[in-house]
């Protein structure tokens, strides 16, 4: 009887409990020569029919002949799902290829087996290991994922799967992206910096400087031109050119829903979040350029590995600059929420006295009504048994005339 390893059965066992949906898929291609008039760049629809094939290098992706002296420098083999549209594509033990396909796609392009156990994580998330089969063959492994909450009944994200072969130089992956993504144009860099694929953390690191993109600065700029606004309606302070929330001067309960709303917007991304993986990247990436074998290392490579380096400090200093000034902004908005509850404490104190003055002097006009209703009633009992008697005595002398 076989035994299994820990991975293989753990591999297994998640792909029997997946749920399979459907997406588009594609593959991208990028080989580099030592003829670079032989490079070439090929993507194109891949249909489960034609995906074993792929996946062996078999039929129409059966490798070229290459002329005498010419040699495969580096390469690039994706199976691509851009832009999936599946409101579930992201969802907990989902995957987006039939399990058969899945299962030969991970083991035929030598991609970590513990990347299905990563479907439910939160946040960015990435993974890496170098690993050496049972062959002796040396491989760098990583997951680089980020998967979101439901938004508008639909998930959101995108998952890259590599294994680069340090013998070869070739890397082999799984990458899916929602619209949200920007998976199209990450790819469309990629292409355009073909030259530097010999490099494993080339995709991984333009991923991550779209995530890294001026968005969160901006962002962050226009939460504080919001809390400036909130400011001058809760403290009504001068000195501030902007203008103010007119209507806020009555409706608190508006003030208290843009606050919450701001604090939200001000959590959007949290930095220390982005310097982790930016620790992990510098991490790998200098475990690689160890590990790579020094015939491999070429200028290209050397010169990508420095500028990566210095890449991700600048990205570092960003995100930390993201984190002092998203602090600040939420120690003022602690001080607007407390002077907020405090013009709140006090309105309801006001109408509270309002009410109580009321029922005072509703109390004192039901009291002076019931005096007056006394006072009528006295003079019924005095006047009217008198003038009952009167009446009768005219009754009976009309009676007797």
């Amino acid at each position: 009887m076989d035994c299994e390893t820990t991975d293989s059965y753990a591999f297994k066992k998640a792909v029997a409990e997946c749920r399979e949906i459907s997406e588009k898929t594609s593959y991208l291609e990028i080989f580099s020569y030592s003829d670079s008039s032989l490079n070439s760049i090929e993507q194109h629809p891949l249909s489960m029919s034609e995906f074993d094939n792929f996946l062996h290098k078999k039929g129409p992706f059966e490798p070229a002949r290459l002329p005498d002296g010419v040699q495969l420098d580096v390469g690039l083999r994706l199976i691509l799902q851009v832009d999936a549209q599946h409101n579930d594509t992201f969802a907990p033990r989902c995957i987006s290829l039939p399990r058969e396909n899945y299962s030969a796609m991970v083991h035929a392009l030598h991609l970590p087996q513990m990347a299905i156990e990563t479907s439910s994580v939160v946040g960015p998330f990435f993974w890496s290991t170098v690993d050496r089969d049972d062959d002796g063959v040396t491989r760098l492994h990583m997951i680089f994922r980020k998967s979101d909450v439901f938004k508008k009944g639909r998930t959101r994200g995108w998952e890259l799967i590599l294994s680069h072969e340090f013998s070869t130089g070739i890397t082999t992956g799984f990458y899916k992206g929602t619209p949200s993504s920007s998976m199209s144009e990450s790819i469309q860099q990629l292409k355009a910096c073909s030259s530097e694929i010999g490099h494993a953390m080339l995709l991984p690191l333009i991923i991550f400087s779209r995530e890294s993109s001026s968005a969160s600065d901006i962002r962050q700029r226009d939460v504080r031109h919001w809390l400036q606004r909130l400011e001058r309606a809760i403290s009504t302070r001068d000195g501030i050119e902007v203008e103010a929330y007119d209507e806020y001067a009555i409706d608190l309960d508006a003030v208290n829903r843009d606050l919450v709303e701001c604090q939200a917007q001000v959590l959007w991304k949290r930095p220390a979040s982005y310097i982790a993986i930016i620790d992990s990247l510098e991490e790998v990436s200098r475990l690689f350029i160890q590990t790579l074998p020094e015939s491999r290392k070429s200028p290209v490579v050397e010169k990508f590995q420095m500028r990566m380096i210095a890449r991700l400090d600048l990205y570092r200093k960003r995100w930390a600059g993201i984190q002092m000034y998203a602090d600040t902004s939420m120690q003022r908005l602690e001080i607007q929420r407390s002077a907020l509850y405090t013009m709140m404490s006090q309105k309801e104190s006001r109408l509270n006295l309002e009410i109580a003055s009321d029922s005072k002097k509703l109390a004192h006009a039901t009291k002076r009504e019931s005096k007056s209703m006394k006072g009528i009633s006295l003079l019924g009992t005095i006047f009217l048994p008198g003038t009952f008697l009167a009446v009768g005595n005219m009754l009976e002398l009309l009676i007797l005339l």
